[in-house]
């Protein structure tokens, strides 16, 4: 598993805000992108998981390699945890949700309405998911909004054994997660706000 991404161009609506991004994520690898807030991170994983055209540029990857996690838990409310784990586990062909549960200390909860969770409960279900997809390559938006020390070490045990078992991770994060990883700083690729790079009509979606 190999992403590649060369001068790639990404856009608010039709104003570029990221250009020239260029890098390589091998497997095994761990990637975490910073910058300053409304900097672009976003609209990069967005763009890397499909969600919105880029401008320009090439993004080059195995076919159905990404599972991303945005800002939205994505929970079906009505569901238990583990139905809703199953569900997806079903929806992937991934069989046991067993691991997504012990890793992230839902066990105990696996009967319980994902309505009737915490705000920090729902954020590790949502991460859980990650771990009944079968994906490679995870693209994480501040996963750990919501959680507190002992689960953010959780997602981080999550994402080393990922990388360990040949996986890769893009991760935008403000904190240390304690991993061994390289950093990509995107305030390099700032685009020029009086480029004419703008395309009028482009693609625009609102951001999670």
């Amino acid at each position: 598993m190999e992403l590649r991404v060369d001068n790639l161009t990404v856009s608010r609506g039709s104003i570029p805000v990221l250009e020239g991004v260029t890098f390589d994520l091998k497997a095994g690898n761990i990637l975490i992108l910073r910058g300053p807030n409304g900097s672009g991170k976003t609209t990069l994983l967005r763009c890397l998981a499909g969600l919105q055209q880029p401008l320009g540029g090439n993004i080059s990857m195995p076919p159905e390699a990404v599972a991303y996690g945005a800002h939205a838990d994505g929970l079906k409310t009505t569901l238990s945890v583990g139905e809703n784990l199953q569900f997806w586990a079903d929806i992937y062909a991934t069989g046991s949700i067993d691991a997504a549960l012990k890793n992230f200390n839902l066990v105990s909860l696996a009967n319980r309405m994902a309505g009737n969770l915490s705000a920090g409960q729902k954020r590790r279900l949502g991460l859980a998911r990650l771990l009944v997809t079968g994906r490679p390559l995870w693209l994480l938006d501040e996963p750990t909004v919501s959680l507190d020390q002992a689960s953010v070490a959780l997602f981080a045990n999550a994402v080393r054994a990922h990388a360990a078992g040949g996986g890769a991770a893009l991760i935008a994060t403000h904190i240390d997660l304690g991993l061994q990883a390289d950093i990509l700083d995107i305030g390099q690729f700032r685009a020029d706000p009086n480029s004419s790079g703008a395309i009028a009509g482009a693609f625009d979606e609102a951001l999670t």
